[in-house]
Order: C-alpha cells, then structure tokens, then sequence
C-alpha cells in the first residue's frame, strides 16, 4: 500500500510541474502584436550596431617570415 501511495505522490507531482510549464507558455497573447513590433525594432538595431562593429576591425595582414627569401 506504501509503495501505491508513494507512486501516486511522484506521478502527480511530475504532472503538475508539466501542467503549469504548459500554462505559462501562453500568459500573453493580448500583446504579442506589441512585443513582436519591438522586438523587430532592438533586433534591427542589434544587426546594425554588429555591423558597424565589424566595420571598426582593421584587416589582418598576411604575414610571411619566408618571403623574401624565396
């Protein structure tokens, strides 16, 4: 009887935390037209400010010990 009991408890346990994992996931629909619209825009201004860091990099010169003397 302990060990029904026992398995009863975790089976219910574990199924609670998948229920309200599920739940959470889908709080916000009522703003989503907001946050997408947002997010695009710091998405956006990310790329250019990655852009413009890429740009600041100098090139990297090949350097060769050995050509002057082949």
């Amino acid at each position: 009887m302990r060990k029904l009991v026992i398995a009863l408890l975790a089976i219910s346990l574990l199924s609670a935390q998948a229920f309200a994992e599920g739940r959470r996931k889908g709080l916000n629909h009522s703003d989503s037209g907001q946050q997408n619209e947002n997010a695009t825009k710091r998405n956006a201004a990310a790329e250019k400010a990655y852009k413009a860091a890429l740009d600041k990099i100098p090139d990297k010169k090949i350097s060769d010990p050995w050509a002057n003397l082949r």
